[in-house]
């Protein structure tokens, strides 16, 4: 008997739909054949199921089967695959009727004693499986909290086959799972800016990035707060919305790393890889493409400390998520493209001993090992990084002066809420929301100078030899600091203060 079961599978972090055919016919010697691309997880599967079924309480002699994954041109891996087939065999062995379990997508792993456990990946599945309109998913109970955020499709939570079994045949009435309530508000953090001493151009330089989502680079000596200011950047950016927060948590789902934070992302991603990270680890990719650390943080911050200390080859493959806000992997087989809009936040000393130019240490570096050092940053990469910034050592009264003055996190992100909120109705009809994302039409568009400000572009132009990406990130920086006066036009004094934050990148290459 022939039988077929709705299911998913994963490319990327997109689902796709898949088909569990599973033929049953009589022979005098036992098989059992699996074709269709299967990796090893699946095959292995072949033990779980059969284990799982026996000690559910059903009778399943061995005979010659055959399942089918179908599209068969695609690898199938992971676990997911237990459950539909699973009901296949009981479908096609005549042990389930109802011929309504078509119209369900059945997605879970077995355990021995039927168990159905949670897989990774569901909330792009279930999001294919509303596409679809499919009848309804069954799920593991524990994933379905997660399924349930797609509220245009019912989940069926179950604990064990035999429950998957009696729900199909009607004999057990289960109800749609109801999702939890996606919150807006405005996520506590434990870190604050009121902590931070003095730092005035750095506390400001990191509003902007907030406020306009722009890249940015902190240099100074050790010990000066670079990565104080840049692990409190998340407490000024404005909460996740429900669709963003539905991106990230896709990446975060495929990922297997959606467990203890909830069916879904309530607070914006913060990623701080090691310097011995991977491109693969850092940018995706593996024998089985996973996404990496710039998909992680998505729609939030990648933080790189010691920047020069990452392989170079590893920082170069930054640029194109920098410059489109995704990543693509491309295989011999597949072409994979993952989400990476993060706001780049780097830290770096201006030299290896981290001395060079402080007020009272002196430099032990000598001119060749200071190049070598500054060199890891290509220019290319540079262009990339709107605000560029020094953050000298922190005087001593400033330390030991009062905090009450000091503002604190959610004071800073109620200007950078307000300053987004007016690039959110200015780009409304242009399919992006913020200004770092403007392309060279837009930066023309809403980024008109004043003739005096020409006139300074052309002299920076001339004088720092900058390029025209260089150029269209500086009217971006001038465009937010504009946004975050209100003010429609862009003015001289926004333009000289994005041009303060720009010309680090030129220094960085004279000893």
């Amino acid at each position: 008997m022939l039988a077929m079961i709705h299911s998913a599978g994963l490319l990327g972090i997109e689902a796709y739909p898949l088909s569990v055919e599973v033929d049953i016919c009589l022979s005098a010697f036992p098989k059992w054949h699996t074709v269709g691309l299967a990796e090893s997880e699946v095959k292995e599967s072949r033990e779980r199921v059969v284990a799982a079924i026996k000690n559910s309480g059903y009778d399943f002699a061995q005979r010659k089967i055959t399942i089918n994954l179908a599209p068969a041109d695609i690898k199938k891996e992971g676990t997911a695959l237990d459950l539909p087939i699973a009901l296949g065999l009981l479908f096609a062995s005549g042990l389930i009727q109802n011929k309504e379990i078509n119209s369900f997508l059945c997605v879970g792993e077995l355990s021995l004693n039927g168990e159905v456990r949670p897989i990774r990946g569901l909330l792009s599945m279930a999001l294919m499986a509303a596409k679809r309109q499919m009848a309804g998913i069954l799920v593991s109970r524990e994933n379905a909290d997660e399924a349930a955020m797609v509220e245009s499709v019912p989940v069926y939570g179950i604990n064990t086959l035999s429950e998957a079994v009696e729900f199909l045949e009607g004999r057990l009435a289960l109800t749609p799972h109801k999702g939890k309530s996606f919150s807006c508000s405005s996520p506590h953090h434990s870190l604050d800016f009121d902590e931070i001493c003095g730092q005035h151009q750095a506390r400001r330089a990191i509003e902007v990035a907030a406020a306009g989502a722009h890249n940015l680079l902190l240099i100074g000596p050790p010990g000066s707060g670079k990565t104080m200011l840049a692990s409190r950047m998340p407490t000024i950016l404005p909460p996740l919305s429900f669709q963003e927060s539905l991106e990230t948590s896709r990446v975060y789902s495929v990922s297997s790393l959606l467990n203890g934070h909830g069916p879904l992302l309530t607070q914006r991603p913060f990623r701080s890889p090691h310097h011995s990270v991977s491109d693969a680890g850092l940018i995706g990719g593996g024998s089985y493409p996973k996404p990496g650390e710039v998909s992680l943080a998505h729609n939030g911050v990648l933080f790189l400390d010691e920047m020069p200390e990452f392989r170079k080859n590893v920082l170069e493959q930054l640029r194109q998520p920098m410059e489109e806000g995704s990543v693509t992997i491309s295989r011999a087989s597949m072409s994979l493209t993952y989400p990476a809009s993060f706001i780049l936040v780097g830290a770096m000393n201006p030299c290896p001993c981290g001395f060079q130019g402080h007020p009272r240490i002196a430099c032990r570096c000598n001119p060749t090992m200071i190049q070598k050092y500054k060199n890891k940053l290509s220019g290319p990469l540079l262009d990339r990084i709107d605000l560029q910034i020094e953050v000298p050592p922190v005087p001593f009264d400033e330390m030991m002066g009062e905090s009450t003055g000091r503002e604190n996190s959610e004071k800073i992100r109620r200007r950078v809420i307000k300053a987004r909120a007016l690039q959110r109705e200015r780009f409304h009809k242009e399919g992006i929301w913020l200004n770092a994302q403007m392309g060279p039409g837009l930066v023309k568009k809403y980024c008109e100078l004043p003739a005096e400000g020409r006139q300074i572009m052309k002299t920076m132009m001339n004088k720092f030899h900058l390029s025209a990406r260089a150029f269209n990130r500086i009217l971006k920086v001038a465009r937010t600091l504009a946004d975050m006066e209100e003010s429609s036009i862009l003015q001289t004094s926004h333009l000289l203060e994005a041009v303060q934050y720009r010309c680090i990148d030129r220094q960085l290459m004279d000893i």
